[in-house]
């Protein structure tokens, strides 16, 4: 207990280390997945207090209090609602025994410290994290770009003498269509890809 009291005092128990994938059924993120749905761990970072989890949809949190509390809070970021910027890492000095990963996600920061000797390993999913960042700023543009063209096509038909029946039928149709391109062809949610591609553990 003393340790444990000392850790947290000291700050060490929030320096994280990488888990091994042959690990990941062990983690409390595991509980949280949406298994049924596909999802899948491709990197995970544990300290005492918390989990970071990166799976193929999203960011889940398992937040401690402390070191000494068993007291979680879960918290998860899809990647199809919150944009990932900001990202980068800060190496370790000569005495420093962690780095750190540093990231917005949506609204939230954070600024995660892990030890030195996993550098290698924190740059793949820096890699992984800047690929996904780039992905997602693409949609937003076409979903915008998307968004401009019904707004010039509303106002082609509302200039025009076409019958009412028709015009409202080939409205429909163009919302339909970019509906689906907002929400499913420019809005990815499924970045498996971009794990498998960087992610070397």
């Amino acid at each position: 207990m003393f340790k444990k009291l000392a850790a947290e005092a000291l700050g060490l128990s929030d320096i994280g280390v990488i888990v091994a994938a042959a690990d990941y059924d062990k983690v409390d993120a595991d509980d949280y997945l949406f298994h049924e749905d596909g999802e899948k761990i491709f990197f995970l970072i544990k300290s005492k207090k918390d989990e970071y989890c990166f799976t193929n949809l999203g960011l889940i949190h398992v937040d401690g209090d402390s070191a000494i509390s068993s007291k979680r809070t879960i918290h998860r970021h899809d990647y199809a609602h919150a944009r990932i910027d900001a990202v980068s890492i800060e190496t370790a000095g000569t005495i420093d025994l962690d780095i750190e990963l540093k990231f917005t996600i949506g609204e939230t920061v954070f600024s995660i410290d892990v030890k030195k000797s996993h550098l290698e390993a924190l740059k793949d999913i820096y890699k992984a994290l800047i690929s996904i960042s780039h992905q997602q700023r693409k949609d937003e543009q076409a979903r915008g770009h998307a968004l401009h063209a019904l707004d010039a096509l509303a106002g082609m038909y509302k200039i025009g003498d076409g019958d009412e029946v028709a015009v409202s039928k080939q409205y429909n149709t163009l919302l339909n269509n970019l509906n689906h391109a907002v929400q499913v062809r420019h809005t990815q949610r499924d970045f498996s890809a971009v794990f498998e591609r960087y992610i070397h553990n």
